[in-house]
């Protein structure tokens, strides 16, 4: 493994995870700020390792495993904070969704990668219009300073579930011909 800028910036990603999940926590008022704050610094990393790799020429297979791990673990941890705060099944079935979904497309890219077609299921600007509208809703209902902010986050969460189960369409779309194809069942 080649220590990159990129691939630092993804183990800072893994590495802010648990202080986000200690500031949630914490019995003070400037603790959902903290927890929003440090969840957006880690989102930056995220776009920032993307952008760097391609830019210093510094991809590697092994950035190309640990991204995508450090995002959906720190995604996926966001949205079980959230729905811990909330406690409610109109943020829990959105949470179930994307990380179901997050699951599902996973074994998808693996699956067809033993095929030797992953390049067949990219990702597409569905997918990143979710990812931005579920880090925006994420980070709204982290903070929830006032009601306000806290509904164009339940809304951001609604438009990122559409998204989700949008997206998922599309890949399984991609893949329909060999997920149904007799010699891969």
């Amino acid at each position: 493994m080649r220590l990159t800028i990129p691939n630092i910036l993804s183990f800072i990603r893994l590495v802010l995870i648990p202080f986000f999940v200690i500031t949630f926590y914490l019995p003070y008022e400037w603790s959902p700020f903290a927890t929003a704050l440090i969840f957006t610094i880690a989102g930056i990393t995220d776009w920032f390792d993307g952008y760097l790799a391609r830019k210093l020429n510094q991809t590697s297979r092994f950035g190309a495993f640990i991204d995508p791990v450090a995002d959906k673990v720190m995604v996926a941890t966001a949205l079980v904070l959230v729905t811990e705060h909330y406690h409610s099944v109109w943020v829990t079935i959105p949470a179930i969704t994307m990380i179901g979904r997050e699951i599902i497309i996973s074994a998808l890219r693996e699956w067809m990668a033993e095929l030797g077609k992953r390049s067949s299921i990219s990702v597409s600007w569905v997918g990143k219009v979710k990812t931005a509208a579920q880090m925006f809703a994420l980070v709204m209902l982290m903070w929830h300073p006032n009601e306000l902010l806290e509904t164009v986050g339940f809304v951001a969460l609604y438009i990122a579930t559409i998204l989700t189960y949008w997206s998922m369409y599309l890949y399984l779309k991609a893949a329909k011909g060999d997920l149904l194809h007799p010699d891969n069942m």
